[in-house]
């Protein structure tokens, strides 16, 4: 049965990019179902309005309460599902977040727009989760690659050409360098160990070259590993 991701928005045609590449594929084969609904069309408004000025004045319009209580209503009789929200307040998505949402069978994203939800909306909510401290025209901006890096984890969207477990950040740490041909571009010839044809050495290489960029790049998801006594021997030996 394919997992179903429903996303309440503002904006349904933002996520035909769904309907490309790896993603689309998917679709195709009935693995994922991206489904998506407009808010306003569960609106009471005569004009389909779904927003409206704050109790207390300030800048902007508030998302009101009645159409996105009565989307999520609506989407979760056709089948239960945890209802995230995208706002400020959430845990800033990771791969592990990732991994966790890709075991389940039915999502509902909730895209947030203007100045923010009714609180009253969030009794409605399972999660909320933020993509990091910094301001989006919406919500629709962050759940597109919320979306796409938990489906690539579903069994079956990816081919075994495309396996994620080696992918930057899978394991907690950055992807080692990847070479392609030519052998020698501008005087600078791949790394000898790539060449050799000696799986165990280049296993090891990768391993290494990963931790030294790890550590390099994002000390902060170095310092969080647990070194293997190999992660250790590998550190703390010349093997460039």
């Amino acid at each position: 049965m394919a997992v179903t991701i429903n996303i309440l928005t503002l904006f349904p045609e933002m996520f035909d990019i769904f309907n490309h590449s790896i993603i689309g594929r998917a679709i195709n084969k009935d693995i994922i179902n991206i489904k998506t609904f407009n808010i306003r069309n569960y609106t009471l408004d005569k004009h389909r309005k779904v927003d409206d000025y704050p109790y207390g004045g300030g800048a902007g319009m508030v998302m009101a309460v009645q159409p996105v209580a009565d989307a999520i209503k609506a989407v979760n009789s056709e089948g239960k599902g945890k209802v995230i929200f995208l706002g400020p307040r959430g845990k800033t998505f990771n791969q592990e977040m990732a991994k966790s949402l890709s075991k389940e069978d039915n999502l509902i994203f909730l895209c947030g727009h203007y100045e923010g939800i009714d609180e009253r909306i969030y009794k409605y909510v399972d999660m909320e989760i933020s993509l990091g401290d910094f301001v989006l025209t919406g919500g629709e901006m962050a759940c597109i690659p919320i979306v796409d890096c938990i489906c690539r984890l579903i069994p079956g969207v990816l081919s075994s050409s495309e396996s994620f477990t080696e992918e930057s950040f899978y394991n907690g740490l950055l992807e080692y360098p990847q070479y392609t041909r030519p052998e020698v571009f501008q005087g600078e010839k791949v790394p000898e160990v790539l060449i050799s044809g000696h799986h165990e050495n280049i296993r090891k290489w990768r391993r290494y070259k990963s931790l030294m960029i790890t550590k390099e790049k994002r000390n902060d998801l170095f310092l969080k590993l647990d070194l293997s006594k190999e992660d250790k021997l590998l550190i703390n030996k010349d093997n460039k």
